[in-house]
């Protein structure tokens, strides 16, 4: 992807950071965040002369719709996430997830020339008991009163109404719904990062709940390449990809006593009880991204705890 102007919505959050990396250099980009979270400031690129910075919240539609004017790519990577965040305030949750991505669309839709709009779904829309599902299973709205279910609630809202875009307004959106994407640059709530940090400090290591939640861990380069696919595949326009590793499956409490074997550490490890409703097993099936977009993942959980751990030394500890 080359010389192409490209609006980035939560663009100096984790995952839109990999992919600026990627694209900074042969691309025009706008990054429109309102830095709660902030990966972008402290890297190396940060003062790119490719880069545009914009103070913003996708909440003020009127800002948000005069800054993304001029854009040919939308990536809708803002939203809040994270089961603490969530749980402390689900109000805002929907708010920003609901609210955000509905100005975020109408915006693109009223500029116009938008050669691609991508939306951040989430793994979450299949409940709490998903095992190899994939793109045409049922998604799950989860118990109403239940704060961890508005997370969900609120994306897969958005993920309808960007379809509905995408067949009235001819749209190009494609939506994508992440699989516990972890790496370098990951900040926040991600259990992977938040077990490495505490292993190589030497530090306990708390576990919510019994452990034997299973997940599929993706390492972020690999969730990187497969949204170059669906930016620049024809074929992924009108479409939601599951993006994720099926052979990187693991308990949490598994994922702990394996970043501690890897990085040689001696944290224990002790458990507590969750914070709300879990996720007992998440698994997708990634056919359809293998079908449509030849994306396989090819970074195994082991790799991908050494190079987490590498930038975490040296940017978090």
């Amino acid at each position: 992807m080359k010389e192409k102007k490209i609006f980035i919505t939560g663009g100096a959050g984790f995952i839109a950071n990999t992919l600026i990396k990627q694209l900074v250099d042969q691309n025009k980009i706008t990054v429109y965040d309102n830095f709660h979270r902030d990966t972008l400031s402290g890297s190396a690129y940060a003062n790119h002369p490719n880069i545009k910075i914009i103070k913003g919240d996708v909440l003020d539609y009127k800002h948000l719709e005069e800054s993304m004017k001029g854009a040919e790519i939308v990536v809708h990577a803002a939203g809040i996430a994270g089961i603490d965040t969530v749980v402390k305030d689900p109000v805002k949750t929907m708010r920003v997830n609901m609210i955000g991505t509905a100005n975020a669309l109408e915006a693109a839709n009223q500029v116009g020339g938008i050669e691609r709009f991508i939306d951040f779904s989430t793994s979450e829309v299949f409940g709490s008991m998903a095992f190899r599902s994939s793109e045409t299973d049922h998604t799950v709205a989860g118990t109403t009163g239940e704060a961890r279910w508005t997370y969900a609630v609120s994306k897969l809202a958005g993920e309808h109404l960007a379809h509905a875009y995408y067949e009235k307004h001819n749209l190009s959106i494609v939506t994508v719904r992440p699989f516990n994407v972890y790496g370098p640059g990951q900040m926040g709530e991600g259990a992977i990062q938040i077990f490495i940090k505490k292993a190589l400090m030497g530090e306990t290591i708390y576990i919510d709940g019994d452990g034997n939640q299973i997940r599929a861990w993706c390492y972020v380069d690999d969730f990187v390449d497969c949204l170059f696919r669906c930016l620049e595949n024809p074929n992924a326009i009108g479409h939601s990809f599951n993006i994720g590793n099926a052979r990187a499956v693991i308990t949490i409490l598994g994922l702990a006593q394996t970043v501690c074997r890897v990085l040689g550490s001696t944290s224990k490890i002790e458990f507590r009880p969750p914070l709300s409703a879990d996720i007992a097993l998440r698994i997708p099936s990634v056919d359809k991204a293998m079908k449509i977009l030849d994306f396989k993942a090819k970074v195994d959980l082991e790799e991908g705890i050494l190079k987490s751990a590498s930038w975490i030394k040296d940017n978090l500890i």
